[in-house]
């Protein structure tokens, strides 16, 4: 049995990780409160603004502009992997990769061409070790201090300059929706070209109107030269928003856990040593009395 000096060392050694554990969790909850905040405000304009040009899009019928229309072809597809550059994050990573993986396998399965550009350090170093000759770019080291635009538009950038040389046709992202401090949704969404509206009622409704007429200032074709890449930035930026806000609820939630566990060991080991040292007495005494009856 180890002596009482180990089981002293080692309740220090798992207090001192407790300690930072705990420091970690109160980090993560301060900044998820902003993070949070940050991505909700985001999403009503986004998607607003998703749908106004997928409809367009569909309105359009393949004769608008490329990075709205498409380039008429599926054939090379560009996944963009968003993760975290740190870990302590819980499964925050690790689901974003799963999904890349599975969406990575079922578009060769279709005879697809796949190309995979990573935001973020942590998706990176998993999708390497199956993947490494399908990674074509990499962006890390965004969001400090904070995600600001100006990292969504160093990413639309670079996409862009890949679009335009041909290198893709179809563009889609995989993040974490935020959804609570303990619930990230795992989420596919298609950038380039915007997917065409769903049917409902509620947009064919129009249509049985006889649609409406609407006046370019400027024409139209320069208002979207704007629009899209605007677009493109936006969305781009409210992923980063939902990323930073699942990645603190994440790390705060695998603290919280961590530190709980750290108490439970503190526990084990303190009984074990309460143990010890009363065996330990218990023999002396044994040893003491045995010498006194020889006597």
């Amino acid at each position: 049995m180890p002596s009482l000096k180990t089981f002293r060392l080692r309740i220090r050694s798992v207090q001192s990780t407790q300690k930072i554990t705990k420091a970690m969790k109160m980090v993560a909850a301060a900044k998820l409160r902003r993070a949070q905040e940050q991505a909700t405000a985001a999403r009503p304009y986004a998607e607003a603004m998703d749908k106004i040009l997928a409809s367009l899009g569909a309105s359009f019928k393949g004769t608008g502009p490329r990075l709205l229309a498409g380039t008429g072809s599926d054939q090379t597809h560009l996944l963009i992997v968003a993760t975290g550059d740190r870990g302590l994050c819980g499964g925050f990573n690790s689901t974003i990769v799963r999904e890349a993986r599975r969406q990575i396998r079922a578009l060769q399965a279709a005879g697809k061409t796949v190309k995979i550009f990573c935001v973020g350090r942590k998706g990176r170093e998993q999708l390497r070790r199956d993947y490494a000759s399908l990674i074509v770019e990499s962006i890390t080291d965004l969001g400090r201090p904070r995600i600001t635009f100006g990292d969504a538009q160093s990413v639309t950038a670079r996409l862009m300059e890949m679009f335009e040389a041909g290198d893709f046709d179809v563009a889609s992202i995989v993040f974490n929706r935020f959804k609570s401090a303990m619930t990230q949704v795992t989420t596919v969404q298609q950038l380039i070209p915007p997917p065409a509206p769903e049917a409902t009622a509620t947009t064919a409704a129009p249509a049985s109107m006889g649609g409406a007429v609407y006046e370019f200032e400027p024409d139209e074709a320069d208002i979207l030269a704007d629009l899209l890449p605007r677009n493109l930035t936006v969305q781009i930026f409210r992923v980063l928003l939902e990323n930073a806000a699942s990645f603190f609820g994440s790390q705060m939630t695998a603290m919280d856990s961590a530190s709980r566990n750290a108490g439970e060991v503190i526990k084990k080991l303190t009984l074990q040593m309460n143990r010890s040292r009363q065996a330990s007495i218990t023999k002396e005494l044994i040893e003491i009395i045995s010498g006194a009856e020889a006597v």
